[in-house]
């Protein structure tokens, strides 16, 4: 008889007993998920445990039956808590933020955030990169030449705070869930889902 070792990965702290296929057949089934079955889901993903199969099979069923507000907001937490988050509130005036859904030009970005940055507001604002045919604002920006759009945090808080506003891309710190979760529903059709969308765009900007 031959032994074969097994090796046992230790479960994170978060990680419950749930099972990603049972989840997956609960939303496209119609039901509603707890949070800690979208926390399972969003965190298993981003910590490599889900695969990109099971994921997207879990992202078409959302596309398919959507999300409630009460699972909408928890995705948006889970996203929002997977990283670190910036603190703006010791800046002396509005904090604000403007974010399109989509759109060739991103025209409005360009033009309002210098203009609410000189009514003396602060616009910190991180953008995405190729969600289907429209591209995202970073790819446009990119376009311009010594456009930096990859900033270290610090560096994007003091400009921020130096000059109102900065534009800058997302980054692997804040919602590193998003980051992959974007990338996966761009190359599976699952963009143009309402509950994606707020959850990817308001993680971003809390």
């Amino acid at each position: 008889m031959i032994l074969l070792p097994f090796i046992f990965l230790k479960r994170p702290d978060w990680y419950p007993m749930f099972s990603t296929v049972s989840i997956t057949e609960k939303k496209q089934n119609g039901e509603s998920l707890s949070q800690p079955e979208i926390e399972f889901i969003v965190n298993g993903y981003t910590a490599g445990i889900i695969s990109d199969d099971d994921m997207t099979y879990w992202l078409k069923a959302i596309y398919k039956q959507g999300m409630s507000h009460e699972e909408t907001v928890d995705y948006t937490g889970s996203i929002l808590n997977s990283g670190a988050q910036l603190d703006f509130a010791h800046l002396p005036g509005y904090v604000v933020d403007k974010h399109s859904t989509g759109g060739v030009g991103d025209k409005v970005s360009l033009i309002l955030g210098p203009l609410l940055a000189a009514c003396d507001c602060y616009v910190p604002m991180l953008s995405g990169r190729g969600l289907g045919h429209t591209q995202g604002t970073i790819d446009k920006l990119d376009t311009i030449p010594a456009y930096r759009s990859s900033l270290s945090l610090p560096l994007f808080q003091r400009i921020v705070e130096n000059e109102g506003i900065s534009m800058m891309a997302h980054t692997k710190d804040i919602c590193p869930a998003d980051h992959k979760i974007y990338a996966l529903r761009d190359v599976t059709n699952t963009v143009a889902s309402l509950p994606l969308i707020c959850g990817s765009i308001m993680s971003k900007k809390i």
